[in-house]
């Protein structure tokens, strides 16, 4: 049996799988994000560790009798988070979030440090990646800086917590802006531009490997038995994509998380940076992976339900009665948090245009599920024309439950969507598959197979057509916008 993890913004989940893939027991803890100023988005780690035991407690209250027959773990987390640590391992300050915006300007100066930083990490410098952070910390906290002797990523400040060991996987080190992709190593070049070297960064493993075994106090504290191994594991986005078999080249995975992911698997290392697409490394040797980020997805539709106080089904519900269903004039701006793909612009906001008197809530709603659908159209955008082979796309994360949005997603992109047994836990998923194979050893194609085909979602063709005029309007939306967003952010 194998357990896999996941740390994510807005939640841990664990689940208990045995050598049939078939799950056991799973559990969640909620997490909240801190919001100390505009643009800012913290978390604790040290409730990241609470949350992770509560959720193995909760698996051992399950399946306590069966849990000494425990192998392996695996660990997936949210990326691009700055945990700092000093000498002695202590937390100098709460996490800085992947969707935390203050580091833009740091980012930019990223660049101008390295010129050949976009070859080097098949990235732009997005103010969400990590080496930003760190350059905003030098500058606004000096004295911290000097004390940090360590940066890990959430996930595996975890893992130091369970094993003793410094290490990450490139999936999760893709995030830093301190990894040379083509390579698999952290870089000098990218790591002397933020006044740090190699001993700052955990080892580096790629995701199917042993990183460490259990210590023995954890695994008795979880009922499990004396020799587990803990895998490399990975970020969420490549986590998720091993969940529903996102290996060979062109497979791809369209993520409704607390963010929106769409990932593209792809055997060789080909940057599209300047075209504003995310390149990383895959979890597994030899695979590496193309994304496009919009920074606030399920957590808009989870935001909207609570302004129009109503429970989520239930409002989806009240769009599906709605007999005269149509796209409308209402549009929402998804950035709520800013926004990644194509715009880099952390200072970008979550706008409503075109109400009127005859809006109801369910229209909001409807219009948060259609902006989202709309960010990912241009980051999908920018990766057809970018290049990137577009082939299966499977639907996961929480947002996977709604085949409403499914409706509405595939129309936009106007690409049939699949949805897969098991597509909503996702990244835990995948975490347990990286478990299995640091124990087994088996090849990655026979673990990490595309689950049963629970249904496809085909574009409608009315919609396809109706979508494409409002996307044009939500565009010119954004353009209008940007100068008043900048200018707002200064209120």
């Amino acid at each position: 049996m194998f357990i896999g993890i996941d740390i994510g913004t807005s939640g841990v989940k664990t689940i208990l799988v045995d050598e049939t893939q078939r799950v056991l027991a799973q559990s969640f803890a909620p997490l909240q994000v801190s919001r100390p100023y505009p643009m800012w988005a913290e978390q604790d780690p040290a409730v990241w560790w609470d949350a992770v035991d509560r959720t193995m407690q909760d698996i051992k209250a399950q399946a306590a009798p069966i849990l000494g027959g425990v192998k392996s773990i695996g660990l997936s987390g949210q990326m691009l988070g700055a945990t700092l640590l000093d000498a002695q391992d202590k937390i100098l300050r709460p996490c800085i979030l992947w969707n935390d915006g203050r580091s833009k300007a740091e980012g930019e100066e990223l660049q101008r440090r390295v010129p050949a930083m976009l070859e080097i990490t098949g990235n732009l410098g997005w103010p969400g990646f990590t080496a930003p952070k760190l350059i905003w910390l030098q500058r606004h906290e000096p004295d911290l800086f000097k004390r940090v002797a360590k940066v890990l990523m959430p996930k595996d400040y975890i893992r130091l917590l369970m094993t003793g060991d410094y290490a990450t996987d490139m999936s999760d080190a893709s995030g830093t802006h301190w990894l040379d992709l083509g390579k698999r190593q952290w870089s000098d070049e990218m790591l002397a531009a933020t006044d740090l070297t190699r001993a700052h960064m955990p080892a580096l493993f790629e995701g199917s490997d042993v990183t460490g075994k259990l210590l023995p106090a954890i695994a008795a504290q979880w009922g499990l038995g004396p020799d587990v191994v803990v895998a490399g594991g990975a970020g969420d986005n490549s986590a998720g994509g091993i969940g529903v078999g996102v290996i060979g080249r062109g497979d791809a995975s369209l993520s409704l998380g607390t963010s929106g992911v769409f990932f593209v698997a792809n055997d060789v290392y080909a940057p599209k940076a300047a075209a504003g697409i995310h390149g990383h490394c895959h979890c597994l040797p030899g695979i590496w992976c193309e994304l496009s980020v919009v920074l606030s997805a399920a957590s808009c539709l989870s935001w909207v339900s609570h302004a129009v106080h109503g429970e989520i089904p239930a409002l989806l519900a009240e769009i599906e009665a709605d007999p005269k269903f149509s796209t409308g004039s209402l549009i929402f701006l998804p950035y709520l948090s800013g926004e990644r793909t194509p715009h880099n612009d952390p200072n970008a906001m979550g706008v409503f245009f075109g109400l009127t008197f005859e809006h109801k809530r369910h229209h909001l709603v409807q219009a948060v599920l259609e902006g989202v659908a709309f960010g990912f159209a241009d980051g999908v955008r920018v990766l057809q024309e970018g290049g990137v082979e577009i082939g299966d796309v499977t639907v996961i994360g929480g947002g996977a439950r709604s085949l409403l949005w499914g409706r509405i997603l595939a129309s936009v992109l106007n690409l049939p969507l699949t949805y897969r047994q098991g597509g909503d836990i996702g990244p835990a998923h995948g975490a347990a598959r990286l478990a299995r194979l640091a124990y087994t050893g088996e090849a990655a194609a026979a673990v990490c197979t595309k689950p049963p085909v629970d249904v496809t979602v085909a574009p409608d063709p009315a919609l396809v057509e109706a979508y494409q005029a409002k996307g044009e309007v939500y565009r010119q939306l954004y353009r209008d916008l940007k100068g008043s967003f900048a200018q707002a952010v200064k209120l």
